[in-house]
């Protein structure tokens, strides 16, 4: 069925006017904010082995994991693109999962810049 004079109606039933200046007005507000998932996951301690053949680990900490992302915290440096292997307890067993490095930065926090703690996404498999 074709509208013919008419914009298509929108799916979703909401109408944005990105030129809003109220709405302008808010978006501006959250133009510095950074946010890396913290504090909606439970940390848990794990231990971050780098490259396929790597026996020893490095100490870390998992703040998120969700379907196939795992951002880890580590004063680690991990060059982008690694193979990794990620370690933690779960539920009382020793629980691993494989991945790639796609992003890393230092941290932003406060804490996390004065211990030298990186920020670390990982594409598991």
């Amino acid at each position: 069925m074709t509208h013919f004079g008419k914009p298509p109606p929108n799916p979703t039933g909401t109408n944005v006017d990105w030129s809003d200046p109220q709405l302008q007005s808010l978006l501006s507000k959250t133009e510095g904010w950074s946010l890396d998932n913290r504090g909606v996951f439970k940390p848990i301690e794990c231990v971050i082995h780098v490259g396929w053949g790597a026996s020893a680990g490095r100490s870390g900490t998992l703040v998120y994991s969700h379907e196939s992302v795992m951002v880890v915290a580590t004063p680690s440096v991990i060059p982008v693109g690694e193979q990794v292997r990620v370690d933690r307890v779960q539920a009382g067993a020793m629980r691993s999962t494989w991945g790639t490095i796609v992003e890393g930065r230092e941290g932003r926090r406060e804490h996390d810049r004065a211990n030298g703690v990186h920020v670390y996404w990982i594409h598991a498999r």
